[in-house]
């Protein structure tokens, strides 16, 4: 099993030419509402390649928190380590996207501020199961979830995202840690890692540093995986005539990644089975439509590059 310990949100979408500049009203022509959150989003994404998955989070008593727990039923997650707040809200994230697909993103927390780690009891972080835990929850309830994980067995992929100054002890429960090169750069100047060279020498120190496997990603470039030992695989993307929409993209990264290593795939054929995935989500409107099912993957792969031994 994966246990996703993650956001729930709605989010708003707004479609707009070009982005405001500061003080700047502009008129988008529509919105939509759909169901999202890294945690929620990274969930389904596993949910896509059959893999038994559980979401722990918490929602509002409220018609937000309702919609997105069926959709997410819908699409077999279990989602009975969901619970309700009595006080707050479902968490709100406002996506503007803009006529190339780039996007900017505001997140409003709501109930996922209150969720805790005791919500994910150790029965269900045992051997063989993996957690999956990103940062749009509280630090230390994650820091708690992923001490329980590593205590009761279970591997833990860390998803620093949005990127926070975590301490480094932190950094160590993970087993692999999977950022942006943004994320990647930003944590290495917080723990005092020269970020100025390349992006696998970045991953190398980063991978040394919390002593696991480190995956950074690069959009259009690729992506790079580098373990603690030095053992490096680099791979290009996915060339598309089209991006419609990169929203979600990195979490469907992320699930389909964790996913292929519970289904026992090597960490290079992980790499480039999320590459497909997510480029899949590119080619789409939205976030949870977008994500594709197996088969739809393995037909991706044909146009995807080979993953090869790179040196740091």
């Amino acid at each position: 099993m994966i246990v996703v310990f993650g956001s729930i949100n709605m989010d708003l979408n707004m479609r707009v030419k070009n982005f405001p500049q500061a003080g700047e009203t502009i008129l988008s022509r529509s919105y939509t509402m759909t169901p999202g959150g890294k945690g929620a989003n990274q969930a389904l994404a596993a949910a896509r390649l059959g893999v038994k998955t559980a979401l722990v989070g918490k929602v509002g008593d409220d018609g937000p928190g309702i919609r997105v727990q069926k959709v997410l039923r819908r699409n077999e997650v279990v989602t009975s380590g969901v619970t309700l707040s009595e006080t707050l809200p479902t968490g709100m994230a406002t996506v503007i996207k803009d006529k190339s697909g780039e996007n900017r993103i505001i997140v409003a927390s709501g109930a996922n501020a209150e969720v805790s780690a005791e919500q994910a009891p150790s029965e269900i972080l045992g051997k063989g199961n993996y957690l999956l835990v990103q940062m749009e929850l509280p630090m230390e309830q994650n820091a708690l979830v992923m001490k329980s994980a590593r205590d009761s067995g279970a591997k833990v992929v860390l998803n620093l995202a949005p990127a926070m100054d975590i301490p480094a002890p932190m950094l160590s429960l993970a087993d692999f840690l999977v950022v942006n090169q943004i994320e990647a750069r930003q944590l290495g100047e917080r723990l005092g890692i020269d970020v100025s060279g390349k992006p696998e020498k970045l991953a190398y120190a980063l991978a040394k540093k919390g002593k696991l496997n480190c995956l950074i990603t690069m959009g259009p470039d690729g992506c790079v995986l580098v373990t603690p030992e030095g053992e490096a695989w680099g791979m290009d993307s996915v060339k598309l005539d089209e991006v419609v929409d990169t929203t979600g993209a990195g979490d469907c990264f992320c699930g389909t990644f964790t996913a292929c290593l519970h289904e026992g795939k090597s960490q290079s054929e992980a790499m480039r089975y999320a590459t497909a995935a997510s480029a899949l989500s590119c080619m789409k409107e939205g976030t949870l439509d977008s994500y594709a099912y197996s088969a739809e993957i393995e037909e991706m792969l044909e146009k995807t590059a080979k993953v090869s031994k790179i040196k740091v």
